[in-house]
């Protein structure tokens, strides 16, 4: 505030404040908004904060700042609470709750337009044309449900390019995945009646899916068509266990369930999706909270933050009180031109789902206080190094170690937030490519991980890196694409050009220039921890081979020694290298050697060089 300003009198304020609804910011000296409210009746509202009430500490610190406050006069209530959301996120102030959520939600996105439509992950505006599922909770939930439908109805998800320049059926097919519409196994008919079974599905209507399969079942046996009626009750059978594995409502439909959990000044909303009667999975929160703020003012502010700008669903589900719930229902149920209501005590398998909710944010709560600071801001610097909207939960890289094309080994490591997860880190022996062609040997490791992946329905990666330049980066798209995966970000690091640590590039999918992070970046420290480890596992690996092969090679390549005997040789003998200093004389003394034979075998391990 300017220094000839006069000085602020709550009283005369209070005064001139009209008897009706709108929106207040408390404002300091400096003109910074400390605080934005909404009132129904902004005298009333305002002048509480000045009647010497009892006060929380947060209020009491933010009075102590105040220099001035300014007011807005509203039609209605409503629009109070619409006016205060949208000044709360242009400002941000210091005692508000500030829902810090900046990530748009990815959809499954139907391309109808095409004769053999696919469905496919998306993220961003609906401007295009085509129909949208979701929201989903994370791309994790959107693969896990795309590998279901592939798995229960053989719905293409390959890009159009791929799918028009198809001569032969691809891996989807040899591993039962897609019917190749591509070249023509299967009618526009026949595909638009598994398309029709995927929209049921995902719109929870699963009983319209089983009763029409098992028509369709009957009709193959009458025909005595018995392995297409076999192949159908499988089907059902997956269908049912899917089912089986879900939290069901018998009212089905769409609902969020949200829980707090408020520790030591941090909090952490959880938002559980369900949609269709199937519970999608969860996605956690961590607003900024002033001092004593309550579970209900939480989550009220919550839920009006959140809901304000996003799709909504029939109802939201919350575990416990919620302030002006009332208010939140009629102005969101006017944005939804139809009923909104928030529930707070659900029954039943609905409250079983507030219950998973529940614990999902004291687990993510407890997660992100034990959680090493610099590890968290590591991987939140990696997030907007690779300019992405979330996370990520999972990253894997790859790495090939060899001696001038010797004993090819690849290796892949994984990384989480929590730190690797050595358990699930492979190894591949690379065979049948040429010594030192790298190129051949990415492709061959990574086409037999994520075939594995798809077979198992194993997780996916968020992120996967590989230590090389663009040409390993187009391999790793050319084997995603053959795979039919288009939601995972590939990226690849390369050293730089003097090969210092530090000077590290970075090869993005269509990037025509490498990212280059400052040598003291947290992304890049995060990278080259990974990219270091992928190397060590790699080597070990490697090393291992290379001597395996080594000390086995130079006895295999003797006639008349099998593997009992080569064995016995070298246990005997404590090593190749302790039998390569036995002359013939000794080795014809050996049970089973004979003169003939101990020559063979001191002229193989002593070759004559030209």
């Amino acid at each position: 505030m300017n220094p000839s300003s006069p000085p602020f009198e709550p009283d005369k304020l209070v005064k001139s404040l009209a008897d009706r609804p709108g929106v207040y910011c408390m404002v300091d000296a400096d003109g910074e908004i400390l605080y934005v409210g909404k009132a129904k009746s902004l005298r009333d509202r305002v002048s509480s904060y000045f009647r010497g009430g009892p006060h929380t500490t947060k209020t009491l610190m933010m009075l102590a700042r105040v220099a001035d406050i300014r007011v807005t006069v509203t039609g209605s209530e409503g629009e109070a609470l619409l006016l205060e959301n949208n000044l709360i996120k242009a400002h941000r102030p210091r005692y508000n709750i500030l829902l810090r959520d900046d990530k748009s939600y990815p959809y499954i996105r139907l391309d109808a337009q095409h004769p053999f439509p696919k469905m496919q992950f998306y993220r961003g505006a609906q401007r295009r044309g085509g129909r949208y599922f979701g929201p989903y909770p994370s791309a994790a939930a959107v693969r896990s449900t795309l590998k279901e439908l592939q798995r229960l109805f053989h719905i293409r998800q390959c890009t159009d390019g791929y799918f028009a320049n198809r001569h032969r059926p691809c891996l989807q097919f040899q591993i039962d995945r897609c019917t190749a519409p591509c070249v023509g196994y299967i009618s526009e008919a026949d595909y638009a009646n598994d398309v029709q079974l995927a929209i049921y599905f995902l719109e929870g209507r699963s009983n319209l899916v089983v009763d029409d399969l098992v028509r369709r079942m009957e009709a193959a046996a009458t025909d005595q068509a018995y392995e297409r009626a076999a192949k159908l009750r499988d089907q059902i059978a997956r269908i049912k266990q899917v089912q089986a594995q879900q939290n069901v409502s018998a009212k089905g439909g769409d609902c969020d369930t949200v829980a707090v959990s408020i520790r030591n000044g941090s909090a952490c909303v959880a938002v559980g999706f369900i949609r269709g009667g199937r519970h999608l999975g969860h996605r956690t929160f961590f607003p900024r909270l002033p001092q004593d703020t309550q579970a209900d003012e939480l989550r009220a502010s919550f839920l009006a933050q959140y809901y304000l700008e996003r799709d909504l669903p029939d109802e939201v589900l919350c575990d416990g009180a919620v302030t002006d719930r009332a208010l939140l229902e009629h102005v969101l149920a006017e944005r939804k031109a139809g009923r909104f209501p928030i529930v707070v005590a659900a029954r039943g398998n609905r409250r079983q789902w507030v219950v998973m909710a529940k614990a999902s944010a004291d687990q993510a709560l407890t997660l992100r206080m034990t959680m090493d600071a610099s590890v968290a801001e590591r991987w939140e610097g990696l997030r907007l190094a690779l300019a992405r909207d979330d996370l990520p939960g999972r990253i894997e890289c790859f790495d090939i170690s060899h001696t001038q094309g010797e004993a090819t080994v690849a290796s892949c490591v994984v990384f989480e937030p929590t730190g690797a997860i050595k358990s699930q880190y492979r190894r591949f022996n690379i065979e049948g490519v040429a010594p030192g062609d790298d190129y051949a040997a990415m492709r061959q490791a990574i086409k037999r991980r994520y075939s594995r992946v798809q077979k198992e329905e194993a997780a996916y990666p968020d992120v996967v890196l590989i230590d090389g330049g663009p040409g390993q980066l187009k391999v790793a798209q050319e084997v995603f694409a053959d795979l039919g995966i288009d939601d995972v970000m590939l990226a690849a690091v390369s050293k730089g050009p003097d090969r210092k640590a530090g000077q590290e590039q970075i090869w993005l999918a269509e990037a025509k220039i490498p990212l280059r992070l400052p040598s003291d970046s947290l992304a890049l420290h995060l990278i080259q921890q990974i990219r270091d480890e992928a190397h060590r596992f790699a080597i070990t690996g490697h090393r291992a081979r290379r001597g395996k092969v080594r000390t086995a090679s130079a006895l295999e390549d003797i006639p008349g020694i099998g593997p009992k005997r080569r064995q016995q040789l070298l246990k005997q003998f404590g090593g190749l290298q302790q039998l390569s200093r036995i002359g013939v004389e000794d080795l014809a003394k050996l049970p089973g050697i004979s003169r003939e034979l101990a020559e063979r075998i001191y002229a193989g391990l002593h070759p004559i060089n030209p």
